[in-house]
């Protein structure tokens, strides 16, 4: 790919060069352990699950683990009470920006990893992963991801067919040598820019319908009309693809995702909803039909990926293993687990957007350069509360009436109201 290099620059813990294959021996992937990423973005409601559970539910991957996903989470319209859910029960909860704008400026970015921290207790280190709204991004977004300790970025596009011998489709890369997507359509990259040494990015497959490159669909496909045509086509949608699919599948490059935009407002729940719902579940009955291999989180797939050496069985691999907290379900603590938290939700009826919450605070202050936590004075621990104010990029964090979750705890085994952790092992710790 014109890059060669003797060895990774010290002190990073990996250096992968943009490449059409999965870079050997890094990674040996039989058949039966190929993975493929699920991912979903914008806000998170009840309906919103109802369409990712659909996908999910009745279904295992070969290691018998449940399906888990990353979510893409913008904070307009979003119940954060889901947000704790979701994190809780083992998927991804990664950055969309607070209110969902293009090109967006530190402020929404970092804004988003507060709020996110204070409102569903989604730990701050947790967050480290990111995605621009619309896929609109400037070569300035990478260096402020880089400032506040992303693991990754997945905003660019493969725009060009992997059977083509040019494809663009590239697995997974660092920036040690900067971008190698939307060269020809973004300012400042590529070129060996943005050279963020250590920070890795996936970029989003496009599909391609029966006019190959020249009839490209990312991101909201099932609102494209297929084909050239002049209106929807759901047969014709289904069948690019699915064609789409399997040539990645029986390709070199193995990984590819599907995704739905899950519509930032409440008010949008209407007969296209319902399409893309009846649409992804008909796509997603072929997919298991025809393949084997695993649903990961994105960072699950990038950690395989990455991993020192060759893992001669994924099912012995810490990061795909599937633990759930073991707590007690007649306790009533707000701690990510509907059984437990029932009865204790707080409305926020902001007019903007209202939302549920029913976490403590993890930190008051965040620090863009290494995600410190400074604990603040102490609140009243006698009900978890909503924030005095509607948060926003300039005040992500209100004061609240909550306590704080402890240092030494994670979000399943903290108890807001009584303000002790149910665990003490090294294993419930951030």
């Amino acid at each position: 790919m014109g890059q060669s290099v003797v060895q990774p620059p010290a002190p990073l813990p990996r250096l992968f060069l943009r490449s059409q294959q999965v870079q050997a021996p890094q990674v040996q992937l039989r058949e039966h352990e190929s993975s493929r990423w699920s991912q979903s973005h914008d806000a998170i409601q009840s309906y919103t699950f109802d369409v990712v559970n659909q996908f999910r539910e009745h279904r295992k991957n070969p290691n018998g683990c449940p399906l888990k996903m990353t979510y893409f989470t913008s904070l307009t319209y979003t119940n954060c009470t889901l947000v704790t859910d979701w994190y809780v029960a083992g998927n991804e909860i990664a950055d969309h920006t607070m209110t969902h704008v293009g090109n967006p400026p530190a402020t929404e970015i970092n804004g988003n990893i507060i709020a996110l921290n204070a409102l569903a207790g989604i730990p701050m280190h947790a967050i480290k992963d990111f995605r621009a709204p619309f896929l609109n991004y400037t070569s300035e977004t990478f260096h402020f991801l880089a400032v506040a300790d992303f693991m990754y970025d997945s905003s660019t596009a493969a725009s060009i067919p992997v059977t083509d011998p040019d494809t663009d489709a590239y697995w997974p890369y660092t920036l040690d040598y900067g971008l190698a997507n939307n060269c020809l359509t973004v300012q400042g990259i590529c070129q060996g820019q943005p050279q963020l040494p250590g920070i890795w990015e996936m970029p989003m497959y496009a599909f391609f319908d029966e006019r190959g490159v020249n009839g490209p669909h990312l991101i909201d496909a099932w609102l494209d009309p297929a084909n050239g045509a002049s209106t929807v086509n759901d047969t014709a949608t289904l069948e690019y693809m699915m064609n789409t699919f399997i040539a990645h599948y029986n390709g070199t490059a193995n990984l590819l995702h599907c995704t739905c935009t899950l519509s930032i407002s409440p008010y949008a729940f209407d007969v296209p909803w319902c399409r893309c719902t009846h649409f992804n579940h008909q796509r997603d009955q072929q997919v298991f039909g025809l393949a084997s291999g695993a649903i990961r989180r994105m960072d699950r797939v990038q950690r395989t990926i990455a991993r020192l050496g060759p893992e001669p069985h994924l099912n012995s691999f810490d990061p795909l293993k599937c633990p759930t907290p073991d707590i007690n379900p007649t306790m009533h603590i707000c701690n990510g687990i509907p059984a437990n938290e029932q009865g204790l939700l707080n409305e926020c009826a902001f007019p903007d957007f209202p939302f549920y919450t029913c976490v403590s605070l993890v930190s008051r202050r965040f620090s863009v350069t290494g995600r410190t936590t400074d604990h603040g004075h102490g609140h009243d621990h006698d009900q978890c509360g909503c924030p005095q104010v509607e948060p926003s990029p300039a005040n992500p964090n209100p004061p609240q009436q909550v306590p704080e979750v402890a240092t030494n705890c994670s979000t399943p085994f903290w108890d807001p109201v009584a303000g002790v952790c149910l665990c003490t092992s090294d294993e419930c710790a951030f």
